[in-house]
């Protein structure tokens, strides 16, 4: 419900009253869940990170160093762009001082060790690689999910960012 709040009124448009009342109780029960919205936002940070990781998990990586780099950059793509609430809780910061747990955070710790893993197995270990990777990967998201959301201006350019960055560090 947290999620369908979010997608309708924005990451912090809406209240705990307005949660308790999607999910059929009242807000004081609510408190005995969740005791701020911070906490709230904890939960889907982690739940986000545990997704993008399953995804991760389950994405075939080809051997061939491009083709490596291509589908990793397809699924993060898709993945950041399919749900804006989403994106903005893990990449934007939007949310004035939350700041997720360490139990919350530890997803998005095995996800990027999962893509540095992926990329050392091509020879791509630097970390000045790894932070143009992410630069290259979130900007694209950031421009597709701001400019042209449900569209395709700026996924069309996600190949040719990808060659690039080959061409860079392979």
């Amino acid at each position: 419900m947290a999620w369908s709040l979010s997608e309708d009124k924005g990451l912090a448009g809406w209240s705990l009253r307005e949660l308790a009342a999607g999910v059929g109780m009242r807000a004081p029960s609510l408190y005995v869940y969740f005791r701020a919205k911070d906490q709230i936002y904890d939960a889907m940070f982690g739940e986000s990170y545990r997704q993008l990781l399953e995804r991760s998990v389950a994405t075939p990586l080809p051997d061939e160093p491009r083709s490596r780099l291509h589908a990793m950059a397809s699924m993060f793509f898709d993945f950041a762009v399919e749900n804006p609430a989403r994106l903005q809780l893990m990449f934007w910061r939007v949310i004035p001082g939350f700041e997720p747990s360490a139990e919350a955070y530890a997803p998005s710790l095995q996800a990027l060790t999962l893509g540095q893993e992926a990329l050392a197995g091509i020879g791509i270990a630097d970390q000045a690689a790894m932070d143009m990777w992410t630069a290259v990967l979130t900007g694209l998201v950031t421009q597709q999910a701001s400019n042209d959301p449900g569209g395709e201006r700026w996924r069309r350019l996600l190949d040719e960012a990808v060659d690039m960055f080959a061409a860079a560090y392979l």
